[in-house]
């Protein structure tokens, strides 16, 4: 059956898809020139259980070693492309079948996520078309009978916010809400939540002085009172994600799920990056993993399991900006990890391979090397 998306009679239509049903996910960023090949990093994500990951793009590489793991995976249509999928559907139809389609259903892509932080941006020629490169992407969906299996949405950043402080008392800009609501709209009727890009390591970057790092990490501390819902925070993720429902509900929307698209901590900055260290990105991602495994909403929304995808798998050496920009990984290029909060890497901090199998991507030999083996020949020689 084909829904007019437009009409008045889809008002109360919620066509849901969940792309995230889990509480924890990660975002396998690839700007880098020294990563694992994409069929390692498959072994890593299940050696960690995490079944839930986005990529910034529809690699083919990649798309093609997920086929088979399981993985769910959200794939991203670049700010890039935007301008020629808003002019018609046709073009979004050619994407479709070059970059998802084939790959169905052995991969289990679940989501497409339109552009990146776009509104709010600099780019405002973006803000006209996205919307159209939405309804394109979700119309050529529903042509191919894709609607039930692939999400469709558009991930933010907080520069959408006038303010989020207290949360209470966050609303969309209103230069933003000219093309924000109209977007809502059509991803209520398609029942798509709002994605959020949430960084407390940025808010504490940005005033370390007025910020409680304790606060930013989810460590003990007196935490804030917002006067207006009497509710009580102690970490600042959870203030963050009820900032934006209530932007959500003031533009009217307050039955739409929020999602971290994306959050973390940098591991290593400049030295006007406060906060960036080994330490605090163990501490806030540690923290962070155990608050989504107890799946538990936030003060505002108690009903709503509090969800997230942390940035980053890897550290990305290609990343312009500042240092932190490219220590942001849960793991290091090597696939050791960058930290422990609990994750097995495919090679231990000392540099010996893990039981895990480890190929180089794009290495002449694509070696295996398995701990497994090299135990058996020790074992041998010294008997």
């Amino acid at each position: 059956m084909d829904i007019d998306l437009d009409s008045d009679s889809c008002d109360n239509v919620i066509l849901t898809v969940y792309a995230f049903k889990g509480t924890y996910g990660v975002n396998y960023g690839r700007i880098a020139d020294n990563l694992p090949s994409p069929g390692s990093v498959v072994t890593l994500l299940k050696a960690a259980k995490i079944k839930n990951t986005r990529i910034y793009d529809a690699d083919h590489e990649v798309l093609k070693a997920f086929k088979g793991s399981g993985i769910e995976i959200i794939i991203g249509l670049g700010n890039e492309y935007l301008k020629e999928m808003s002019v018609g559907e046709d073009r979004a139809m050619d994407w479709i079948k070059e970059n998802v389609q084939p790959f169905l259903p052995g991969t289990k892509i679940v989501g497409i996520a339109v552009g990146n932080e776009i509104l709010g941006g600099g780019d405002h020629e973006l803000w006209e078309v996205l919307l159209p490169s939405v309804k394109n992407i979700y119309g050529a969906l529903g042509r191919l009978g894709l609607t039930k299996v692939v999400e469709v949405s558009s991930p933010h950043s907080e520069a959408v916010f006038t303010n989020s402080f207290p949360p209470s008392a966050c609303v969309f800009k209103d230069d933003v809400l000219v093309y924000m609501k109209p977007l809502l709209e059509f991803f209520s009727k398609t029942g798509s939540p709002f994605y959020i890009n949430a960084y407390p390591f940025l808010a504490y970057k940005s005033d370390p002085e007025h910020i409680d790092i304790n606060y930013a990490l989810f460590k003990s501390n007196q935490g804030i009172l917002d006067s207006k819902t009497n509710l009580h925070y102690d970490n600042m993720f959870e203030a963050q994600v009820d900032a934006a429902y209530a932007a959500l509900e003031k533009a009217g929307f307050p039955k739409m799920e929020v999602i971290v698209s994306e959050t973390g901590w940098a591991s290593k900055g400049d030295a006007d990056e406060a906060g960036a260290s080994i330490e605090n990105a163990r501490t806030y991602n540690r923290n962070l993993r155990k608050k989504l495994a107890k799946k538990k909403g936030t003060p505002y929304r108690p009903k709503f399991v509090a969800r997230a995808y942390i940035f980053a798998l890897f550290n990305e050496n290609l990343k312009p900006g500042p240092t932190s920009e490219r220590n942001f990984g849960l793991f290091k290029a090597d696939g050791s990890i960058a930290y422990d909060i609990g994750f097995t890497g495919l090679k231990d901090s000392s540099g010996a391979s893990s039981l895990i199998p480890f190929k180089v991507f794009g290495g002449s030999s694509c070696t295996l090397l398995l701990t497994t083996c090299i135990t058996l020949l020790l074992l041998i020689s010294a008997s």
